[in-house]
């Protein structure tokens, strides 16, 4: 909270005037010191303006108002302090200011004044050779992105996810790109949405893999059940997946239906056909979820199944035994008079009665399917 409140006293005196002040923003700074300013450059008709490689926010910025344009300045894991100056040199509002330095929020679009601020849930696939019950399937990030009449603001959370090739690409297609800021905006969220896709498709595959274990016949000395743990595992990474998902569904929504100052009305069309990717993602996710509840449940089944087949075993084997403990525990009494006691042929007619019984308990019970 004392950060918002610095930064209101920071902003509200900016706004006021025609040339926004820097308090807060960091002009001493050693180039050699690592920054959180990944890339800043300044775009005019689509081109990137020749000597723009090192500027500083606060130059691309005076650049722009004097020669026109937009700037486009990416950042990775900013601190407090270093983006302090960017907020106030932007008029960013404190709320998405603080959102953007603390990061873990959910995907999102919000309106500030002449600013969008969208967070987008970056996934990617971690490659594994095995799914095991403690394997990390996807991997998270995010992205939030600034956008205004005149500037993009990009902020990156996470190893994941780097807008890197995606400057590249925009910049090899100056008629796109000299859509403006919104033209900057649809290509990150074209960009995490593709990588949406690319994740769903490696994890059908986990998921089919699991799918044939829990259905074929179990290695010989494995019991049905020992699934269970990678099951779980899995779905808690589609679980993962799912929220990363499932909340931008409304942005996109917006973003592509509802006419916006600060969106071209040309990208706005393409944003309608990320909106139809995102759609047919979360209903594979969905999906994901649902196809893992069934297996889970059937995995379990099966281990219940097993475990009543060994018992079945058991109690055949029980009623088995049961016979010659019976004879033997009748002719182990200590009486005197007991029928054949003294009989010269009642041993071995006992021990032919015993294994008769037992032959035919144990015909009768693989018969029925108990052994």
């Amino acid at each position: 909270m004392s950060m918002i409140r610095d930064l209101r006293a920071v902003v509200r005196p900016a706004l006021r005037k025609s040339t926004p002040v820097q308090p807060g923003y960091d002009h001493t700074r050693d180039p050699s010191a690592s920054s959180a300013v990944v890339d800043c450059a300044v775009y005019r008709d689509g081109r990137r303006l020749q000597g723009t490689t090192c500027l500083t926010p606060r130059d691309a910025m005076r650049r722009v108002r004097s020669e026109g344009g937009f700037a486009w300045i990416g950042l990775h894991e900013p601190t407090e302090s270093e983006f302090a100056g960017i907020a106030a040199e932007f008029g960013l509002h404190p709320l998405a200011v603080e959102d953007a330095v603390h990061a873990h929020q959910r995907p999102k679009l919000e309106r500030y004044d002449d600013t969008l601020f969208t967070v987008f849930k970056t996934i990617h696939y971690v490659e594994h050779a095995e799914l095991t019950a403690t394997s990390e399937v996807v991997e998270t990030g995010e992205v939030m992105c600034f956008t205004g009449p005149d500037f993009v603001i990009t902020v990156r959370h996470g190893g994941q996810g780097s807008l890197k090739s995606l400057r590249h690409r925009l910049q090899d297609d100056p008629e796109l790109l000299a859509k403006g800021p919104s033209a900057v905006l649809h290509s990150i969220a074209d960009h995490v949405v593709d990588g949406y896709v690319a994740v769903a498709a490696a994890v059908q595959d986990d998921i089919d893999e699991v799918e044939s274990d829990v259905f074929s016949a179990p290695a010989k000395g494995s019991p049905r059940g020992t699934d269970a743990g990678r099951i779980y595992q899995l779905k808690r990474e589609v679980l993962e997946f799912k929220r990363a998902v499932s909340p931008l569904l409304r942005p996109m929504e917006l973003l592509s239906e509802r006419p916006m100052r600060l969106v071209d009305p040309d990208i706005q069309k393409y944003f309608r056909d990320v909106a139809d990717h995102l759609a047919k993602v979360h209903e594979q996710v969905v999906g994901f979820d649902e196809l893992l509840n069934s297996i889970l449940q059937a995995n379990l089944a099966q281990a219940t199944v097993a475990q009543n087949e060994d018992m079945r075993k058991i109690t055949s084997w029980a009623a088995i035994v049961a016979v010659p403990t019976m004879i033997c525990g009748v002719y182990g009494m200590n009486f005197d008079h007991m029928p054949e006691l003294h009989w010269q042929y009642g041993y071995p007619t006992v021990m032919a009665g015993i294994v008769g019984s037992c032959l035919y308990i144990h015909r009768a019970l693989r018969r029925n399917g108990w052994l």
